[in-house]
Formats: C-alpha cells, structure tokens, sequence
C-alpha cells in the first residue's frame, strides 16, 4: 500500500511539472523576474540583447566575461525553436530597448525540438522577430546556424544540409533588408560541415575555444549594425 502511495505521488508530481510546462511553452517565466530587475538603459549605453537557445544561455556560462564587460544581455533558454522564442520577443527583447539584438536560433527547429519543422516556417519565424526589431528602432544582427553533423539527442537525423540551406536564407534575408549578418558557420565548420570537438564536444554546443571564434565576429557585426541610421 504504501509503495502504491509513493507511485501515485510521484505521479502526480510529473503530472503537475509537465501540466506546468505545457501552460508555460514559450518559458515566458524564465527571465520575467531578471526583466523587472533591469533598469532602461543609462544615456549613451548601446545595450544589446543576444536571444537565442542552449548555444546563446551557454554562452554567458562558458564566458561571463564576455557579458560583464559589455553591455549585453543574455536571453537564450535551452531547447528553445523559433516559435518559443517569438512568443517571448516582445518581453526578453524589445521590452529591454536595446538598440541591437542578435538572433542565433534555428538549430532545435532542425532537430524537431516542438515538433517537424520546415525550413519556410523557421524563415517566418525569423523574419517575424527581425520586423518586430524593427517596428521598435532595434537593429538586427542575423546569425549564421553554426555546423551541425548530427543531433547527440536525436540520433538518426543528418542536420548538415539543412543548416547550409537555412544560412543560405538568413544571409539573403539580411541583405535584402539591409539585416547585419554574421557568418560563424564558415569560420568553424570542419570537413563534415560539423563542429570539432575542440570547438564542440558533443558536436553542438561551443567549448570555450568555440565561444572565442564567435566573440569577435559578433562584436564586429555589432559594431557595424550600430553605424546603421534607424529609418
């Protein structure tokens, strides 16, 4: 009786997260506290909001310097697809008034993370945030999908081709609507069109030799975005 009693508790209590996460998909609560807790930006501060998933939340950990030092704020939640993050957009990023957000998302959509995904919806969804950015006189850093030869969480699927595919998209995006966009699949892809495990262990998320690559070409794409006159 009693271990019956255990079960049906523990059940209950997967039952209550899961009921939980379901109500709360876009992870709204994430940063609702840390957004409250931020003042508007000092005069002259050019605050940047990077948004994104597990590969921009890693960031911060892997390298708090690069956040401390500058006035950038993290706003990526693990495991996050494209429809997560525009949910989320207008609260994590255009409530803050950054004057440049970088987006680097698109990788869980490929992997089936809420569920199949074609390229043409992570392209609506990634327009949709550029043009809420804009409405709101934030400039736009679009980031390159970095390498990806395979998922360790969803064996099976061969993600290369579609990452290529969707880079190909962004960029195009970007200059067709003056976007700044930055390439780091280029920079660290290997002969796979992956990631070495010097950059990424598991293939996926940057080591800190990784982060080291992005840091610089991100900063110069801030850095131009910011010569941009808002229209």
């Amino acid at each position: 009786m009693k271990t019956t009693l255990k079960l049906t508790a523990i059940a209950a209590m997967l039952f209550s997260s899961l009921f939980s996460q379901a109500q709360d998909w876009p992870n709204l609560k994430r940063y609702q506290e840390e957004n409250a807790k931020l003042s508007a930006p000092a005069a002259g501060e050019t605050r940047v909001v990077f948004m994104g998933n597990s590969i921009t939340e890693g960031w911060k950990n892997s390298s708090p310097e690069f956040f401390s030092s500058n006035p950038y704020i993290c706003r990526g939640i693990s495991g996050q697809t494209t429809p997560q993050m525009l949910i989320r957009f207008h609260q994590d990023v255009v409530a803050l008034k950054p004057k440049v957000v970088v987006l680097l998302c698109g990788i869980n959509d490929i992997a089936g993370n809420t569920g199949p995904s074609t390229l043409e919806m992570i392209q609506d969804n990634i327009a949709a945030m550029a043009e809420i950015a804009k409405a709101n006189k934030i400039r736009v850093v679009l980031s390159s999908v970095l390498p990806a030869f395979a998922f360790p969480w969803k064996p099976g699927i061969e993600p290369a081709d579609k990452v290529i595919a969707l880079n190909k998209w962004i960029k195009s995006y970007a200059d067709e609507n003056k976007y700044t966009y930055v390439d780091y699949f280029n920079a660290m892809k290997d002969e796979r069109n992956g990631l070495s495990k010097n950059l990424a262990e598991d293939g996926i998320h940057p080591t800190k030799a990784g982060y080291a690559i992005m840091e610089p070409l991100v900063q110069a794409a801030i850095a131009k975005a910011l010569k941009q006159k808002i229209k």
